[in-house]
């Protein structure tokens, strides 16, 4: 499990680890850098929540609650669009705030 936390650093849910925003590079899965992951989620309330993972020795993977446009702007960074069918009201945010071809 991994820990969410606030903007005062106190923990305020746990989520289950995931890396379902991380995109092929050529050599490694990862979310831009090496050994760096993300993965998106919702708590039960709703909250989307966006995961750091990490594989670097000492350090941990956090989550924090993002806004639903924050989520929308990671899925389509990671070009993993299959998201938005589990998650259908960011696809109505994104026909409303992103410019498409007419």
């Amino acid at each position: 499990m991994v820990n969410v936390y606030n903007n005062e650093g106190e923990i305020i849910g746990e989520v289950k680890y995931n890396t379902n925003l991380d995109r092929w590079d050529g050599r490694n899965m990862t979310s831009g850098s090496t050994g760096r992951h993300k993965g998106l989620t919702r708590l039960k309330n709703g909250s989307f929540v966006l995961i750091y993972g990490t594989d670097w020795q000492g350090e941990r993977d956090t989550a924090e609650i993002i806004t639903p446009e924050q989520a929308l702007q990671e899925i389509l960074k990671s070009g993993n669009l299959d998201l938005l069918k589990e998650h259908p009201e960011l696809e109505a945010i994104r026909e409303e705030t992103i410019i498409q071809e007419a």
